[in-house]
């Protein structure tokens, strides 16, 4: 992904991505079904954002080496690897309200998928600081990468407030750029108006959700229901549902779909954060990129926890001790082991599972019987178990 540094600016012809297959060819990359990360749908996303940030140098280079540095750093975090899952959410949103990808504005709305991936961009740098976390994608994290650079360099201060701030700043940057790519990609302003008010509450509601994970941790709300609250709007809102609803602004769906949307985009939402939950406890690091048991030392406030929780204190008073003097504390490997085996005995692991198979039956009912076109409906099946029955 570092030669999207030196690509020029331009507008290359590309074949755009169906809702019948998940993709179509784009520069010889094809896929047969519709699944999230499938070669042809990725490749088309990251191509518009590669001329994106091409487009971006005459604004960046004048600004000098600081920003240089900064806005490749950016550029390198979004190309580096993902699934590009909001995109494809939003693209299929599109495609669902009878959009099509032969169609003159196809382009465009393509354009306008991708920039969730800048907002993405931005949510995944400052959650790497607010978490500590040293690596992302098996990479340095971006504050640690220009802490490295600032202690490399022997410059003054403190070098890893140094790295911390300057993340900040390309998380700015990056949301910030999400709005611009927006609106440079094509859309007319009908379709810009219809777009612009989801773009803001999903905005919005992903701060929300940041706002009580952060409170949560700190107040020690270990309950089932703020879990379930937190995942509403960090996770499942942001991540299906309104770029589901991004999608069908653009095409200017009805009521119905839109509630349809919102059905599946909650349930499906919710089950992806809790396999993510289930994932950063149980996951294997050579697949998930980042150390196994990451959120038990980050004592995050996960429904896989509250479950655990509320089990122990009806049950097994010195499990529940175990388990709220360890997480949030630097656990060792015997540690992580040790609390998954009690996570799993209380029952909490099943529980989840079971959350997760109920909620994506109760989503995909929600889409089956919608006014979605059928091939839509075949691609958001499919992507409902790529989400939710993911290994990474």
């Amino acid at each position: 992904m570092e030669d999207a540094l030196s690509a020029g600016p331009g507008t290359p012809t590309r074949t755009l991505p169906s809702a019948a297959n998940g993709s179509a060819e784009v520069h010889g990359a094809a896929s047969a079904t519709p699944q999230l990360g499938t070669p042809g749908f990725v490749t088309a996303v990251e191509k518009a954002l590669t001329e994106f940030f091409a487009a971006k140098r005459a604004t960046v280079d004048p600004l000098g080496v600081p920003f240089i540095e900064s806005a490749e750093a950016l550029e390198l975090f979004v190309l580096r690897g993902g699934k590009r899952t909001r995109p494809a959410f939003a693209w299929t949103g599109w495609l669902g309200a009878g959009g099509t990808s032969d169609s003159p504005e196809a382009t465009a709305v393509l354009s306008a998928c991708a920039a969730l991936e800048l907002v993405q961009a931005c949510a995944l740098i400052h959650d790497d600081i607010i978490d500590s976390s040293r690596t992302r994608r098996r990479f340095p994290t971006v504050h640690v990468d220009f802490e490295q650079r600032h202690r490399e360099r022997g410059w003054a201060g403190d070098s890893a407030h140094f790295g911390s701030s300057v993340a900040i700043l390309i998380g700015d940057l990056a949301l910030a750029w999400a709005d611009d790519m927006v609106h440079a990609s094509g859309l007319d302003d009908a379709a810009i108006g219809r777009f612009a008010p989801v773009w803001a509450l999903m905005r919005t509601e992903v701060l929300g959700g940041q706002l009580l994970d952060i409170n949560g941790e700190a107040g020690g709300d270990d309950s089932v229901e703020a879990a379930l609250r937190i995942n509403r709007y960090k996770t499942a809102a942001y991540t299906v549902e309104r770029p589901l609803h991004l999608g069908a602004a653009i095409a200017d769906a009805d009521a119905g779909l839109f509630e349809a949307y919102r059905e599946y985009g909650t349930d499906i939402g919710i089950a992806f954060q809790l396999r993510d939950d289930l994932l950063g406890v149980f996951g294997d690091p050579a697949v998930t990129g980042k150390p196994s048991g990451d959120d038990l030392r980050e004592g995050k406030r996960t429904v896989l926890l509250a479950e655990a929780l509320r089990r122990a204190d009806a049950t097994d008073v010195a499990a529940a001790k175990l388990l709220r003097t360890s997480i949030g504390t630097d656990l060792s490997a015997d540690d992580v082991e040790r609390l998954r085996a009690v996570l799993t005995e209380l029952g909490a692991v099943d529980e989840v599972e079971t959350r997760i198979a109920d909620l994506t039956e109760r989503g995909l009912a929600a889409i089956d019987n919608s006014s979605a076109t059928e091939s839509a409906k075949q691609s958001l099946r499919a992507m409902a178990l790529a989400a939710t029955r993911r290994t990474a």
